[in-house]
């Protein structure tokens, strides 16, 4: 099937760039090859753009496969008319071909089926097509004992049941009720009878209690209140309802009556009891259930793209460098964990020390530590920001005032998910002799030399940037959160010679095992010198070479293009370029002004994206795309919550992103919250536009609630 048009309806982009981008996609390009060395084909577009593609392509593709089941089940019924074939192919959701199909679908016993096979079909049609006329005198006609119909009331009980379905069923009814409901409902939320029946403080201690009498437009429920509220409900402390609000367009039991060509007024009393059923029995719990099914989902798509958000900026953040670091896993009774890796994080050494209570042997502690400093000339100290953070950061600085240890530098890292990677088959396989809990400071150490290179080892479920991930669609967020990790670790780029397994594996065009297979083939080599070299690997062929070769660098390779971005593919037009201006390709790498001066009229035919994308990367070739590395400055009067005082202006940095506002850590253990409303000065619309996980920012302390573990900031300049 050729789903080109209509994903390009959808996503409102010309169908030659549609087309080009499935036919990629179709010859198994990887999306980050896509979006870097195919612009021409696409007309530039981004790795953002194409996920998208790739999502619509996945909906259009079970959508055109569920309208076919639906199809041939019509079909095989012998009911399947031209009008309803035409319907069920212009239908562009999900939705409107199940309301389509609703008539035709098989359905268990029920009563309204007994009643048909009764003979009270023909009094439902009658009672409809005279609407004026008692419906009690129509049914008259259809007392039947042998059939079980001993009265007129059971006839018009048997002819309801066959009425309440049959005006639940019409398609078109159910759409404009569903749009109806979405646009002009109202969630009506209160304290669940469990916590009504409590005494007021038990409720007031409910992390709750703002929605115990709260109403809200259900189509401007921002995705956080609508996933706390369902929180809220599973813990047993919320329940809630959805209702038409009273100023509504349109009353349902009249929409009922207009679609089956029947006017309200002129109904008789039972038939107007009976649509009013209809509505309160049959559509209103079936729309009520679908909507907040399409509330979550839609919570739930947002809290997800804004955790993908996070963890892109997270991925992103500067790396320290090759330094040769000290990881330091804070505790108190277990000690401290420290390991040292060298600048290329290889494991040198390890040891726990104990400056804290209940051991307190600081000068111990204070000698192994200088002992580890001077024996791997150490020039940077990464200290996990878990328990016992502060008083670790300030035993260490305390040994660091001494002359010889001056030019170390300090600072807190985030340990999120270090535990996790510490307890993983990766990490013991890496270090199956090392204890689990030295494990983690060397992560927390190689975190701060390459946050990318390390955050990869952990499910990105598990490193701490996102809100609510246990109430969301798991697949749907690892297949988020994946593509996230796939698209920065080809944007930055790997080291073919010192990148991990499990960096390798998130590569364009390569898999845990060609990933496995590489690093045997590096151990065998000694290195890589050249990209061709890849071609040696088993198992990796001409297809899986083209997707990676761009995305891989080489350092002091016999090739300079290797260490850059330009893929091989392009190396004849780079040769051309320096043949124009009489120069080798190392001469005019180190010739900024004649590559600023090349015109592309002056070369062979080649496409602009791919020329303008070239020039860039010879002007810094191999250059890391992400930002210099700069610490946070944590105050030294604040160790814990209780230092905290209203009025403090104080440095922080951005933990955790949401639609509501940020979160900073202070170094106090419980991140505090810039509520959205005091980002700015100005009205702020998405946290994101100001501020970015990882960053360093300026914040004053509005207020601190001790009991609830709750500290409340602001980044306005005005007080």
């Amino acid at each position: 099937m050729n789903l080109a048009p209509q994903l390009a309806a959808r996503l409102q982009l010309p169908l030659s760039q549609v087309s080009a981008t499935l036919k990629l996609l179709d010859e198994g390009a990887t999306i980050p090859f896509i979006a870097r060395y195919r612009k021409e084909a696409t007309g530039g577009l981004d790795d953002t753009q194409l996920r998208d593609l790739a999502d619509q392509l996945a909906y259009c593709t079970a959508l055109e496969e569920r309208r076919h089941s639906i199809l041939e089940q019509i079909r095989s019924q012998q009911r399947l008319t031209p009008e309803l074939e035409k319907a069920l192919r212009e239908a562009d959701s999900k939705a409107r071909l199940e309301d389509l199909y609703l008539p035709y679908k098989p359905k268990r016993r029920n009563k309204a089926q007994e009643a048909r096979e009764a003979g009270l079909s023909g009094l439902a049609d009658a009672i409809v097509q005279q609407p004026g006329k008692a419906a009690e005198q129509l049914a008259k006609s259809y007392v039947n004992p042998k059939q079980g119909i001993d009265s007129a009331d059971t006839a018009l009980e048997g002819a309801r049941h066959i009425l309440l379905e049959q005006l639940s069923e019409h398609p078109d009814l159910i759409g404009q009720l569903r749009q109806l409901l979405w646009q002009h409902g109202l969630l009506e939320v209160c304290a669940a009878k469990s916590r009504q029946s409590t005494e007021d403080q038990d409720a007031s201690d409910s992390k709750y209690r703002d929605y115990f009498n709260h109403t809200e437009a259900l189509a401007r429920i921002p995705s956080h209140r609508a996933l706390a509220i369902f929180r809220g409900k599973e813990a047993g402390d919320l329940t809630f309802k959805l209702n038409l609000a009273e100023q509504a367009p349109l009353q349902p039991v009249d929409a009922i009556a207009a679609a089956n060509k029947l006017r309200l007024s002129h109904c008789h009393s039972w038939l107007q009891q009976t649509l009013a059923l209809c509505w309160k029995n049959k559509l209103a719990p079936m729309l009520e259930n679908e909507l907040l099914r399409q509330l979550r989902q839609q919570a739930e798509l947002a809290a997800i793209d804004v955790f993908a958000r996070n963890l892109r900026d997270l991925l992103l953040s500067a790396p320290a460098g090759a330094h040769v670091t000290l990881g330091l896993d804070p505790g108190l009774r277990t000690g401290v964990k420290a390991a040292v890796v060298d600048a290329t994080g290889k494991l040198l050494d390890t040891a726990t020390l104990y400056p804290h209570p209940p051991q307190r042997q600081q000068e111990a502690a204070s000698a192994g530590l200088a002992k580890l400093l001077q024996r791997h000339q150490v020039t940077l100290i990464a200290i996990g920001n878990g328990t016992a953070s502060r008083e670790t950061l300030r035993w260490v600085q305390t040994l660091l005032r001494q002359p010889e240890f001056s030019a170390i530098a300090c600072m807190l890292v985030s340990e999120a998910g270090a535990s996790v990677y510490s307890a993983s088959a990766l990490a013991a396989e890496e270090f199956p002799q090392l204890d689990v809990t030295l494990r983690g400071a060397v992560s927390i150490a190689r975190r701060l030399q390459d946050p990318l290179a390390e955050l990869v080892k952990i499910d990105p479920r598990a490193i701490g940037v996102g809100q609510y991930q246990h109430d969301l669609d798991q697949k749907a967020l690892s297949t988020k959160l994946d593509a996230v990790v796939e698209d920065c670790v080809n944007h930055v780029g790997v080291d073919l010679n010192t990148a991990s397994q499990a960096l390798l594996t998130r590569v364009a065009g390569l898999n845990p095992t060609l990933a496995t297979n590489l690093v045997e083939t590096r151990e065998q080599l000694g290195r890589f010198t050249d990209r061709r070299q890849l071609l040696k690997v088993p198992r990796l062929g001409p297809k899986a070479f083209e997707q990676c070769a761009g995305f891989l660098r080489i350092r002091d390779g016999k090739e300079p293009l290797d260490n850059s971005a330009v893929h091989p593919e392009s190396y004849p037009l780079v040769r051309e370029i320096a043949g124009y201006w009489g120069l080798s390709i190392a001469q005019l790498l180190q010739s900024p002004d004649k590559l600023k001066a090349t015109r592309p009229e002056w070369l062979s035919q080649h496409g602009s994206f791919t020329l303008k994308d070239i020039l860039q990367e010879l002007e810094k070739p191999g250059r890391d795309p992400r930002p210099a590395f700069r610490s946070v400055a944590y105050d030294d009067r604040v160790e814990s919550i209780e230092d905290l005082k209203p009025g403090m202006q104080l440095e922080g940095v951005v933990t955790n992103i949401t639609h509501f506002g940020a979160f900073i850590d202070l170094g106090v253990h419980q991140d505090g919250l810039v509520h959205i409303s005091q980002m700015a000065d100005n009205f702020v619309k998405d946290p994101h536009t100001l501020v970015h996980t990882g960053q360093i920012v300026s914040v004053r302390v509005l207020d601190v609630d001790i009991k609830r573990r709750r500290i409340a900031l602001t980044m306005k300049k005005s007080s």
